[in-house]
């Protein structure tokens, strides 16, 4: 066959490839649950391109006062500013961009150039590409608004721009999949990001002390900053405006340097990928050693007081919590940014020329943690995968196993909710007695209130996640949609409560109507049970082909 094949052309291979992916998007739809990912895709979207459209606007005006007023040097900070969101958000959100491995198109007879264009492609598929992209046309047209005749020298430095974006992105992303094909190496990025994320609290109390001695460094540092594309990009329109072609050659020639190095290297990563580069991190195996001593006292662990099935449920959570790196460090990631946060005299100084009292901070707080420590909650039964399976064939019910899932996610909160408020009290000092028995009876409130609401989306918008990835990992929309639309309910209706308090003069008002809406929702989520265990049967099917597959 291969004798009397025609060969393809690189145009017809894309086109090919395209109408392939279109088959598998049309197909996908075809089930009910994937059209609602999609209606939950959608609605999500409408908000990321309000916020797009919003950026497009500033930076239209932007360009637009810039060009008008002579500062055209000043369009390298709006240039600046696209960079770093183009090449970070990237690496700080891995695997919420477009998820789709380059290398199953392997199993295609492509030609590298093929392969090498799609992977490029796809660089401008997720949402950081696209929003630049959207970012660099406003600002193209905010200088053409204001000068019509710098259109053509605009439109030159930001094709370059953009293709030396998309050359480093991809590159970058392409050596991080190598570096993070580890287990061990991306729990340990993932570590420092969290390091990282919590430095950046520190930023401002080092900038009062040393900002001002750190200065002259920075201005002598800036002309080293001249040689780099976004600061070419400035230079090279400043010199069309002034008429120095010549001067705006130079700086179009060394920007086109940067997408040409970088183009070349991100050639020579997927070469090696179309040449059979295998990442994996299967270990050797290793032999067991079973000791059944330890195993007749692993029962002794202090879950005798429950059945033994939502003890066995209690233990696999823990187990699954200590084997996945990712989740227990995100669990660190809440109160160790509230640590920060009230760690700061500048805290203090605001609340207190503000007038914000502990009581307004305190449920503020307390809802940020329990908004973050909720959403896994909406996919339980994420990292199951073929494991789902035994919840059917063992001798138990889903009521047993959704008891010991919500107790181990209900003890994460208390012990979390717990560190944060004895450090708020010992640094801020406490909320008045009325405020505190509040927080603590709406506490109860919101998180019961969402465990029915997120059995629920569990059983019928399951998402299969993989241990210690991030690359790829993916939320349903559904259940994201679901998760911020309870939420945003439930606060709503605490925010509600305590405005009711202040508004009557009643301060025990909130701990009574909170008290009362606790027990309601404690009931609820107790009636719930047996109607999601009789669900689940409804949506075994659905459930093991999600997480199965």
């Amino acid at each position: 066959m291969a004798d009397v094949a025609q060969p393809v052309g690189i145009l017809k291979q894309i086109t090919l490839i395209a109408g392939l992916r279109w088959r598998m998007l049309h197909n996908f739809l075809r089930r009910k649950q994937n059209r609602l990912d999609l209606i939950g895709l959608i609605i999500l979207g409408v908000v990321v391109c309000a916020f797009v459209v919003g950026v497009c606007l500033a930076l239209f005006a932007g360009a637009y006062d810039f060009a008008s007023s002579g500062r055209i040097a000043w369009l390298s900070l709006l240039f600046w500013a696209i960079f770093l969101w183009w090449q970070l958000l990237p690496v700080m959100v891995a695997g919420f961009g477009a998820s789709f491995d380059f290398r199953k198109m392997l199993r295609f007879p492509l030609s590298l150039a093929t392969f090498y264009i799609i992977g490029v492609t796809y660089g401008l598929a997720d949402f950081t590409g696209v929003a630049a992209v959207c970012w660099i046309i406003a600002v193209v047209f905010g200088v053409a608004a204001a000068s019509f005749a710098l259109l053509p020298a605009v439109l030159l430095v930001a094709v370059l721009f953009i293709a030396f974006n998309v050359a480093l992105e991809r590159l970058v992303g392409s050596w991080m999949e190598r570096l993070m094909a580890g287990r061990r190496t991306r729990e340990l990025f993932f570590a420092g990001f969290v390091l990282l994320m919590l430095s950046l609290q520190l930023v401002g109390p080092f900038l009062n002390r040393y900002g001002y001695s750190a200065e002259p460094l920075l201005i002598r540092a800036l002309p080293y900053l001249s040689y780099f594309p976004a600061s070419l990009v400035g230079k090279g329109i400043g010199a069309a405006a002034a008429g120095n072609y010549g001067a705006f050659a130079l700086a179009a020639a060394g920007l086109a340097c940067y997408p040409a190095v970088f183009g070349g290297l991100l050639w020579m990563r997927f070469a090696a990928q179309y040449r059979g580069e295998e990442l994996s991190e299967t270990p050797e195996p290793a032999k067991v050693i079973r000791n059944n001593a330890a195993r007749a006292e692993s029962g002794a662990d202090g879950l005798r007081l429950v059945s033994p099935q939502v003890a066995a449920v209690i233990r696999k959570e823990v187990r699954y919590l200590l084997r996945n790196g990712f989740a227990a460090m995100m669990l660190l990631l809440p109160p160790g940014l509230v640590f920060t946060l009230i760690s700061q005299s500048s805290l203090l100084n605001f609340m207190g020329s503000k007038g914000i009292s502990p009581e307004l901070f305190f449920p503020g707080l307390v809802a940020y943690i329990v908004l973050i420590l909720m959403t896994p909650a909406y996919n339980s039964f994420a990292y199951e995968n073929a494991g789902v399976q035994t919840y059917f064939t063992a001798p138990l019910r889903f009521r047993e196993v959704f008891l010991g899932k919500n107790f181990v996610q209900v003890c994460l909160i208390a012990i979390e909710l717990a560190l944060c408020i004895a450090a708020f009290c010992y640094r801020v000092g406490a909320p008045s007695a009325p405020i505190f028995l509040a927080t603590l009876a709406a506490i109860v409130f919101t998180v019961v209130g969402q465990l029915s609401i997120a059995n629920w989306s569990s059983l019928s918008f399951p998402r299969k996640l993989t241990f210690g990835q991030i690359h790829g990992q993916r939320q349903s929309r559904m259940a994201v949609l679901i998760a911020f639309s309870a939420q945003i309910l439930l606060f709503a209706i605490s925010s509600l409560v305590l405005g009711l308090g202040r508004w009557t003069g009643d301060r025990w008002l909130p701990a009574k109507a909170f008290t009362l809406l606790a027990v309601a929702a404690t009931g609820g989520y107790v009636a719930s049970l047996d109607a999601l265990t009789s669900y689940a049967e409804k949506k075994k099917e659905k459930l093991i082909e999600a997480l199965c597959r």
